[in-house]
C-alpha cells in the first residue's frame, strides 16, 4: 500500500511563497511520474503540475506557469512544488499523487495513489 504525506501548506499573504513536499510513506515512487493538483473550495480538483520519473519533463497549468516549479529530490523520492508569487486565487487543498506510469502527465485518471492534501491559504 503506497501512502502520500503532504507538507508545507499554510497561510501566506499574496506575493508571499510556500514550498510543498509529498513523500512516500511505504513503498518508493522514483520509477513513477508525480504530480500536484488542487481543490478550491465550491470546485473540482485541477492539475497544478507534474514531473516524470527522471525529473526531465515537467508540466504546468497556465494558472501557474512562471509561478510555481516542480521537482524530484536527489533520490527521486521525494516531490517539491515550490509557489512564488501567490495569489488569493491559489487558496486550495493541494494533493500529491503518483503516477501509473514514467511520464509526466495533466490527466488526473493517469494517476493512482493520493495523499490526504495539504491546505493552502493566501491572504489579500
Amino acid at each position: 500500500q503506497v501512502q502520500l504525506v503532504e507538507s508545507g501548506g499554510g497561510l501566506v499573504q499574496a506575493g508571499g511563497s510556500l514550498r510543498l513536499s509529498c513523500a512516500p510513506s511505504g513503498r518508493t515512487f522514483s520509477n513513477y511520474a508525480m504530480g500536484w493538483f488542487r481543490q478550491a473550495p465550491g470546485k473540482e480538483r485541477e492539475f497544478v503540475a507534474s514531473i516524470s520519473w527522471s525529473g526531465g519533463t515537467t508540466y504546468y497549468a497556465d494558472s501557474v506557469k512562471g509561478r510555481f516549479t516542480i521537482s524530484r529530490g536527489s533520490a527521486k523520492n521525494t516531490v517539491y512544488l515550490q509557489m512564488n508569487s501567490l495569489k488569493p486565487e491559489d487558496t486550495a487543498v493541494y494533493y500529491c499523487a503518483r503516477g501509473t506510469a514514467s511520464r509526466a502527465t495533466s490527466l488526473e485518471a493517469e494517476y493512482h495513489y493520493w495523499g490526504q492534501g495539504t491546505q493552502v491559504t493566501v491572504s489579500s
